[in-house]
Parts: structure tokens; sequence; C-alpha cells
């Protein structure tokens, strides 16, 4: 059931050569569902070839209010995540925030 408080947007990058999936993607993709009031991360899911590493990034970012900015959920994953894809899951991370800023904007 859609909830009319709650927005499904995502920020894309591209993956670097030689990663799993690569073979299956050519972007990496972060999608997440936003409580529109407070900006918060309810759920978050990536393309990252690993239901693993999935799952990581999603409780990585759940819980995250997109309104506080963006520093420091960057700054948790450059702590935590030490894969090959941690440029992209950043520039991913960083486009799903602009994205959200562009429809927050538009929503006032």
């Amino acid at each position: 059931m859609i909830n009319s408080r709650v927005m499904f947007i995502a920020g894309h990058a591209r993956l670097p050569q030689g990663m799993a999936a690569k073979s299956v993607f050519d972007t990496l993709t972060i999608t997440a569902e936003v409580d529109t009031k407070y900006g918060v991360i309810i759920e978050a899911s990536c393309t990252l070839a690993t239901e693993h590493g999935r799952e990581f990034i999603g409780q990585l970012l759940k819980g995250v209010s997109l309104k506080d900015g963006i520093d420091e959920p960057l700054k948790q994953l450059q702590h935590y995540y030490k894969g090959k894809a941690a440029n992209a899951l950043a520039a991913a991370l960083n486009d799903l925030h602009l994205h959200y800023q562009q429809v927050a904007k538009n929503s006032k």
C-alpha cells in the first residue's frame, strides 16, 4: 500500500572495473524510502552483487535524516565499508541526497 508520507528516491553512480556487479550493471544505484516530513530513510537498498552487501548498506542508511545533510552518513560509509565500490556508493549517496533536496524544495 502506498503511503503519501513516504517518497521513493534513487541515486546513481558508475561502478569501477573489476567488480562482480559490473557484469550485471554499469551503474550502482542506491534506492531509499524516505519519510517526507522528517527526511528519515525508512529503508534503503543498493545494487551491490551480494545480498550481504545490500543488507549492510541498508542497515547503514536506515534512520538517517537527509534533512541533516549527507556528511555523517558518508563518514560512516567510508569508515565501515572497505570494498571496491566505496567511491561509487559515496557518489550514489550524494546523488540520492541531491534528488531528495530537489524534491523537498519543489514540494514546499
